[in-house]
């Protein structure tokens, strides 16, 4: 069934793209009297490998993310655009939902979104996954570790101040894996059984004194640019998927039903000469639905799960080679240790992020907060964006 899909998207994409133009971040099949229809896509090959200290060894070649996506508009002020990914589709889920929203554009300085999108919280989250420096994202902006990923339902955005200012926000409906080593949002699209429902209001804005810095990584331009930000959201379970507790109390020790999450954010970002700096701190405080329950993040029923990072980088060769670096801690209640990732590697921009090659070494200290387990990981990756 999977290889059916495949070979349907990649006829579809051909099909469309075999008397295509060119156009800036996507290929547009059809314009006329501002109607249009707007085709493209990333494709992500990864080579990753795993060293466990006196644990031998693992790698893996795959496509980390496949995406082709979809945009459109008949009507003015209106568009609509879908994103589906078939590289890490699993399980039941063959096609992963990503993008899938209608949007209003007919108020100045604000854009409405109805459906499922990235919730207004993490910029490293925010930042897409094609205009990173490092293959994999940090703690700060992964789903796994308590920021919300996509969500379901109403976002806001917008700029004031000639784009000094700008915000965002989110009402929206987001699920949780019960898994109790992580803190993992997930979309309601993509759910599992046993994902814990609940409703997300987030809110952020960012300063950016010197103009507007986008959600994008790496010093392309010879300017100087900075920003910083800061974010909060609330998360409730509405108590419809409680799979792994009866009367309060749990039935796992591996799992646990989570109640509610709150988290905060600061985050800052500066470019200039050539050099690219992000760092972010988050702080989440989560209940499990029994007081009682302790495992993986969680001690007595609850957690503060703190993870901060900072990464940069310098292109050596301007706008083509960029040696990279990062540092990223994770703390949670139930830890016997904190878990630390140090990153060094390099990345070759063939055309910007639109094709690169990127390598990155990642050495973990204390993995999930067990002491002295220490895993080291290659990444290489070829990424081609149209």
């Amino acid at each position: 069934m999977r290889n059916h899909s495949l070979r349907v998207a990649g006829a579809s994409a051909l099909s469309f793209l075999i008397a295509a133009p060119a156009f800036s971040g996507g290929v547009t099949v059809y314009k006329q009297d501002g109607k249009y229809v707007k085709l493209g896509g990333r494709i992500q090959m990864q080579y990753h490998r795993t060293d466990v200290d006196n644990g031998g060894s693992t790698d893996e070649l795959f496509f980390r993310r496949f995406r082709p996506y979809i945009e459109g508009s008949i009507h003015p002020d209106w568009k609509g655009k879908f994103q589906f990914d078939l590289g890490k589709a699993e399980g039941s889920n063959e096609v992963a939902v990503k993008d899938a929203y209608m949007q209003y554009l007919g108020i100045e300085g604000m854009k409405i979104t109805l459906g499922n999108a990235k919730s207004s919280f993490s910029r490293e989250f925010l930042t897409s996954s094609k205009k990173q420096q490092l293959v994999e994202r940090t703690f700060v902006g992964d789903h796994n570790y308590g920021t919300p990923d996509r969500s379901l339902g109403l976002h806001l955005s917008g700029h004031a101040a000639d784009g000094k200012i700008t915000w965002g926000a989110t009402a929206a409906q987001a699920d949780i894996d019960p898994d109790a080593k992580k803190l993992d949002f997930d979309s309601p699209v993509n759910r599992n059984d046993d994902f814990n429902e609940g409703r997300l209001y987030a809110a952020r804005v960012d300063f950016h004194p010197l103009g507007k810095l986008k959600f994008s990584q790496g010093a392309f331009k010879d300017e100087t640019r900075a920003t910083i930000g800061v974010a909060a959201f609330r998360w409730s379970s509405d108590g419809d998927v409680e799979t792994y507790t009866a009367n309060g109390v749990s039935t796992s020790t591996s799992k646990a039903d989570v109640d509610q999450v709150t988290g905060y954010e600061v985050s800052g970002a500066l470019r200039v000469a050539g050099l690219s700096v992000d760092a972010q701190y988050n702080r989440f405080s989560a209940d499990t639905v029994d007081d009682n329950f302790t495992g993986g993040l969680y001690r007595n029923g609850s957690t503060d799960l703190k993870n901060w990072a900072v990464e940069g980088g310098y292109m050596v060769m301007p706008a083509k080679l960029e040696v990279v670096a990062g540092y990223q801690s994770q703390d949670a209640d139930n830890y016997a240790d904190k878990w630390t990732r140090t990153s060094v590697g390099a990345n070759w921009y063939i055309h910007k992020h639109d094709i690169k090659v990127q390598a990155t070494y990642r050495m973990n200290d204390s993995e999930n907060g067990v002491k002295n387990a220490d895993v080291d990981e290659l990444f290489v990756q070829a990424q081609y964006v149209f």
